[in-house]
């Protein structure tokens, strides 16, 4: 049943009841689902609820949102130096794909993604791991959640960030080989750091091996189950639709050929620093022959998530389950794809700060390569000031928002997202 049909049943519903008695009557959505009488159900404002990491949450977006963490106190931005388990940084933006989806007959919307958030997240507050915000298991959030609202459509994307490995680890391992190749030669990691730092161009083996993707995958497959197992219990009609959506590429299969090379020199050089400057101001230092392993990455993401999608099928087969492809939704839109890159790009560039500043540096050129190990070394010590990098920008989002509109409206199980050449977005 189509998840915008159940308002109109339980309406006709309560109209067929003629007795006060009748009027009491409960329905019982799924077996172990607490029963609630029927005129109470149809009282529930509908609601839409956003569970995952940060491509669900927002992260890139801006117009962060205060975050209730696991004590209940709301927390605001808490400055740059703040510790990054802060929950705020968990980053639910007011630009968030669930808030910009025209989706009809939702009446309410709560995003309880987190960026960062992993499969361990869903059931288990985050706290309680490494790296972990200070908040709630998302199953308690939804809870909550079901308290006062009728959830209509559950949004859910999980799987790039578990045990095994996470999307910013991989996305700052690529950039950090490429900054250290641009800005040191091969015998100054000797002279000037005390030893060799890796600078060689990724490989599909340094971002998740065929092991790790399928640990990867039974671990996110653990989480969903809880989380399906969860709804049927906690939603009183039983009507609701789930979108698992998968992750597309900020990066490009290829750099625009101006980004090739600057000065004369590639990136096959030893020590190219004018291109690292060019590359890091259009959003995108990373070698070229590190794009074919990172295509490889975020491919197996979407394989990932597919496959949870069908093993949960085969398990739920009364439950409404949709397979969100959104790999080709920022096609022609990718960071350095075209030459006046990051302008008119869906993904933020990797912007980086010299210490918890808020000042976010739009160029390298000019650093010296002691500067550049410095300001690399304040994403680590204070990850918030680098977190948005090479994630969805708010029109980014927004195209995102075009995909779950047609995925909450599709008929299909699975459907996929894409940008044409001329920027219209399709949902077949």
């Amino acid at each position: 049943m189509s998840m915008f049909r159940r308002t109109a049943l339980v309406v006709a519903l309560v109209a067929t009841l003629s007795s006060v008695d009748a009027l009491s009557a409960t329905t019982t959505a799924r077996s172990g689902a607490a029963a609630r009488p029927v005129a109470e159900i149809a009282a529930l404002p509908t609601a839409a609820v956003a569970l995952g990491d940060s491509f669900i949450s927002g992260e890139g977006a801006g117009a962060y949102t205060p975050v209730v963490d696991v004590n209940g106190v709301a927390q605001g931005f808490p400055g740059w130096s703040a510790p990054n388990n802060n929950a705020f940084f968990c980053h639910r933006s007011a630009n968030a794909s669930l808030n910009q989806a025209n989706l009809p007959g939702i009446q309410a919307r709560f995003n309880l993604a987190c960026s960062g958030g992993q499969p361990y997240d869903i059931a288990t507050a985050s706290v309680n791991r490494a790296k972990g915000r200070t908040v709630a298991s998302q199953l308690d959030q939804l809870r909550a959640v079901a308290q006062t609202n009728d959830i209509d459509l559950v949004l859910i994307g999980l799987g790039s960030n578990n045990s095994s490995f996470t999307f910013g680890d991989v996305a700052s391992k690529c950039a950090n080989r490429f900054v250290a190749d641009a800005w040191t030669g091969w015998w100054e990691f000797w002279a000037y750091l005390g030893g060799p730092v890796e600078q060689a161009p990724c490989s599909s083996g340094d971002l998740a091996t065929p092991a790790q993707v399928s640990a990867a995958t039974a671990e996110t497959t653990t989480a969903v189950r809880q989380l399906l197992s969860t709804l049927d219990q906690i939603d009183p009609d039983g009507q609701h639709r789930v979108v698992f959506q998968d992750y597309t590429n900020p990066l490009p299969f290829d750099l625009e050929s101006r980004f090739h090379e600057e000065d004369g020199r590639d990136d096959s050089r030893d020590k190219f620093r004018d291109l690292g400057a060019e590359r890091y101001a259009a959003g995108c230092p990373i070698h070229r022959a590190s794009l074919a392993a990172g295509h490889l990455f975020s491919g197996n993401l979407g394989s990932l998530v597919q496959s949870v999608h069908n093993t949960m099928r085969a398990e739920f087969p009364a439950d409404d389950l949709v397979y969100l492809n959104v790999q080709r939704a920022f096609d022609g839109a990718r960071l350095c794809e075209a030459a006046n890159s990051p302008t008119g790009t869906l993904a933020t560039p990797i912007r980086l700060q010299d210490g918890p500043t808020g000042v976010f540096l739009q160029s390298l050129s000019g650093y010296d390569k002691i500067a550049i190990q410095r300001i690399a070394n304040s994403c680590v010590s204070y990850f918030q000031t680098c977190q948005e990098s090479w994630h969805p920008n708010a029109a980014g989002h927004a195209v995102l928002g075009q995909c779950l509109t047609g995925a909450a409206a599709t008929v299909n199980r699975t459907v996929a997202c894409v940008r044409s050449s001329n920027g219209a977005i399709s949902v077949s």
